[in-house]
């Protein structure tokens, strides 16, 4: 790929429109000697036959794909007086989707649902559109859309034109999950198992886990969260919660959690594994989540096991638990609920977890702080589960199948666990044991990327004075490396969202040892999450990073999707991407301005950009 797809192939080998870059993002340089001489022949020959042969057979093929792209002609000029050069588009336009993709998630469509297998649930998992289906337009607001309330009035309240779905509040006001009020949503704090409000549900919680009041637990994942208001609650008691839900008939459970301003992605478990490391969550929540925990010989326990650090809790609210007195109201039989409930305690003992704490719906069950139990346990070749073999990567998460195995923590490093850990805030700035596994990683480097970042950040709120006030509270790092920038924005009313490259260094887990969240992804696809979710991206160096597998093209126009109306994009990169990039978020109905690094340097530049609030023409 790079900056776009061209449909004539040899056109696209043209070396006149890449820019070749090698693993440490330096521009390549050919070998010296006698050999360049022919190979610079064989090149100009190469670049001559593609031109010739583009001309003959796709002279009017326009190169973007696009129907309402005008004469686009992208070319490299190099500017006077400089060594420097520009990546050229001419100016064009992309046209409106149509209203009815008001809320288009390109990986989880139900529009594509009956083309994957129903078993498992394996439709609601990521099924992305080639990239001769993507879309190319875009994604209007819904009619009648307003700027989202600002945080933290918006934790109890969303306009509903925002978010406009009658079937969830029909269905769940009756649990107090949501209530429409007029043009409002408001957010009452109930659940399932929480008729008495959320927060009564997690004071009793506190009373079982004293760890979710000292600093020890950080970082949660939320499975089947409903409108998130477990992860809503707990930020107010500094933990920081992943909440996960699938696209399914609940409509939008994340779209609610995200215009909260409550951290949220779309996700579900069934046949792969999530995209977070191993041994990063120090808790895990399901209430009454349904996920069948010991169906498939306890796959999805098993994934859950991976992502929490060793003495990390699992807790469990719903059935089978308290089934004497509860199982009435869950339409079985007492005889089932009993069996379901020992099936899971033997299933959770084999995984060497053990029964922590429980009281009334609520059970807790902590995992393994140290390996001696695996090691007795699972070392017998007839154990069930295995453990999983040194073939199996611990943080393999994305498109990695699910495993019917047992991940064990590395015993190389030495504070993985909760309790050698240091507490949360003082964790954020000690430099984590995991650095040791990332190439070039050190605690000296480590220290100087938060140094550097904590200018940069300084540098931002100069250029961009609404970072730290009410006007932004989500906040994506599109490609972080230690999480540096959520660090330096530590003390503003953001959470943000971490992403790490699934082709880059694994530097996820190192995000996660100091207390923040993130995820996995590979941004030549569309994001895990609903349109008009994010109010600030962050993005340093993608392009160079990553133009040779990308389409420049198709990554704005998915940053445009999940970027709010009158919200910012900063763009810290080469210059010779800069000018392309701003044309293209003028296609966007972007505003953008370029602006000078902290430092003033030639070799990268900022682009501010601002999304504009525009509403369909199909609108009323």
């Amino acid at each position: 790929m790079g900056l776009h797809n061209f449909s004539c192939s040899l056109m696209g080998k043209s070396r006149s429109l890449r820019m070749k870059y090698s693993k440490d993002d330096k521009p390549h340089q050919p070998d010296k000697g006698v050999r360049i001489i022919p190979l610079s022949l064989i090149v100009v020959l190469l670049c001559g036959l593609s031109f010739y042969f583009g001309s003959v057979y796709c002279p009017d093929k326009n190169l973007f794909g696009a129907k309402d792209i005008t004469d686009v002609v992208t070319k490299s000029v190099v500017k006077i007086g400089s060594e420097s050069t520009s990546l050229q588009i001419k100016p064009f336009s992309f046209s409106e989707c149509g209203a009815d993709y008001q809320d288009y998630t390109p990986c989880t469509d139900p529009r594509r649902w009956k083309k994957y297998g129903y078993q498992r649930l394996t439709f609601l998992e990521r099924h992305c559109p080639s990239i001769y289906e993507r879309k190319e337009c875009l994604v209007p607001p819904p009619d009648g859309y307003k700027l989202p309330i600002r945080w933290p009035k918006s934790k109890n309240e969303c306009w509903y034109r925002n978010v406009p779905y009658d079937w969830i509040n029909k269905q769940k006001s009756n649990q107090n999950w949501l209530r429409k009020d007029g043009e409002k949503f408001l957010f009452p704090g109930g659940g399932t198992m929480f008729p008495k409000g959320v927060s009564h549900y997690v004071d009793l919680m506190v009373d079982l886990i004293p760890q979710m009041k000292d600093g020890s637990i950080r970082t949660a994942i939320d499975t089947g969260c409903g409108v998130a208001s477990w992860g809503g609650d707990l930020l107010d008691r500094g933990i920081l919660t992943v909440s996960l839900a699938p696209r399914d008939n609940h409509e939008a459970q994340v779209q609610f959690a995200l215009e909260r301003g409550i951290p949220a992605i779309l996700g579900v478990i069934s046949t792969q594994r999530l995209p977070f490391p191993s041994n990063s969550f120090d808790m895990a929540h399901c209430s009454r989540c349904l996920i069948p925990w010991t169906e498939f010989g306890g796959l999805y326990l098993m994934e859950i096991h991976r992502m929490l650090r060793p003495g990390g809790f699992w807790v469990l609210s719903g059935p089978p638990v308290n089934y004497k007195n509860r199982w009435r109201g869950w339409n079985t039989t007492i005889e089932e609920q009993r069996s379901d409930y020992d099936k899971l305690q033997e299933l959770l003992t084999s995984m060497c977890f053990k029964l922590f704490n429980k009281k009334d719906d609520i059970a807790v069950w902590r995992k393994a702080s140290d390996n001696e139990c695996y090691n007795n346990k699972l070392s017998s070749p007839d154990a069930y589960p295995p453990k999983c073999d040194d073939s199996i990567e611990a943080d393999a998460a994305w498109y990695t199948p699910l495993r019917s195995c047992v991940t064990i923590p590395s015993p190389k490093i030495k504070k993985l666990g909760l309790k050698s850990l240091a507490k949360w805030p003082l964790r954020l700035s000690v430099a984590p044991d995991r650095l040791s596994e990332v190439p070039g990683g050190s605690v000296g480097a480590f220290k100087h990327d938060d140094s550097k970042w904590n200018v940069r950040a300084k540098h931002y709120k100069k250029l961009l004075p609404v970072i730290g006030s009410d006007k932004i509270r989500n906040v994506m790092d599109v490609n972080t490396l230690y999480g540096g920038f959520a660090a330096a924005l530590i003390k503003d009313p953001v959470w943000v969202m971490n992403v790490v490259s699934s082709y880059g260094p694994n530097t996820l887990p190192v995000v996660y040892d100091r207390g923040l969240i993130g995820a996995y992804h590979d941004w030549c696809e569309p994001f895990s999450t609903y349109p008009r979710t994010y109010d600030l991206l962050h993005v340093d160096a993608l392009f160079t990073a990553e133009s040779q597998r990308c389409d420049m093209k198709h990554v704005l126009l998915e940053m445009d999707r999940i970027l709010r109306p009158n919200g910012y994009a900063i763009i810290r990169e080469a210059p010779y991407f800069l000018d392309a990039i701003n044309t293209i978020g003028k296609a966007m109905k972007w505003s953008c301005r370029k602006e000078e690094t902290e430092y003033g340097t030639e070799n990268e530049k900022i682009l501010i950009c601002q999304k504009k609030l525009w509403y369909s023409k199909s609108s009323s």
